[in-house]
């Protein structure tokens, strides 16, 4: 049964995304503070763990950084700031997703298993890729670029893996949704977001990117 922490310091909020998870079949478990909600995932790991940004102490960005520097757990952020500030703010800290709240549980829930499902999931083995200096392995889960290693999350490891099956294709938006996050429909700021931060680390020059391009209106690009 997957297991979901629940990080939220409103005790009612809290407790009522705990019971309707628990009807959504899941396993769930609260914490008040993102002190609290730390220790208990470093002692007994979730599979996912929600996080809410305003809380007392530590807050959700400081959580939820501190938290991916050593755990690469799917995280969503269940919160009432709908900025876009924050919510960029909260991507590049780590998030994997971010849902504004009230939430609909059941949309909740479908993001929560498709987070599971691509956390899961298996690349089968492929060659090596070569795009201009950017060797990507695939099956090793490895990018190097003019021979060194490039640092990514398991989101843009995906993410470059899909552009470079697809070199010299426009991806839409949309379609990088479904075939990276595995949502149907979504917040596209998730995929700009991210492609922002894979051009910090594949591109020499990210402002004059010479790989990853946009295609004002279409999408994006991974250039051959």
């Amino acid at each position: 049964m997957t297991a979901v922490l629940v990080i939220e310091d409103d005790d009612r909020i809290r407790l009522a995304l705990l019971l309707a998870l628990e009807e959504e079949g899941y396993t769930a478990r609260g914490a008040a503070t993102a002190e609290e909600g730390l220790r208990m995932q470093r002692s007994d790991p979730a599979d996912n763990v929600l996080f809410d940004l305003m809380l007392p102490g530590i807050d959700g960005f400081e959580g939820i950084r501190q938290l991916r520097r050593d755990d690469d757990v799917p995280i969503v952020v269940v919160s009432a700031r709908d900025d876009t500030h924050d919510i960029v703010a909260a991507l590049e800290a780590g998030a994997d997703d971010y849902v504004v709240k009230p939430i609909a549980i059941k949309e909740l829930s479908a993001r929560l298993r498709a987070l599971r499902r691509r956390a899961r999931a298996v690349v089968a083995p492929v060659a090596v890729q070569v795009v201009g200096d950017l060797e990507i392995s695939p099956d090793a889960g490895e990018v190097r670029r003019g021979g060194h290693p490039v640092p990514l999350t398991r989101t843009e490891f995906r993410l470059l893996c899909e552009l470079a099956e697809h070199a010299g294709r426009v991806l839409s938006r949309q379609q990088l949704l479904q075939r990276v996050w595995g949502y149907d429909s979504g917040d596209e700021r998730l995929v700009d977001v991210h492609v922002g931060r894979l051009r910090q680390k594949i591109e020499a020059e990210p402002g004059n990117p010479r790989h990853l391009v946009t295609l004002r209106g279409l999408g994006y690009k991974l250039q051959r």
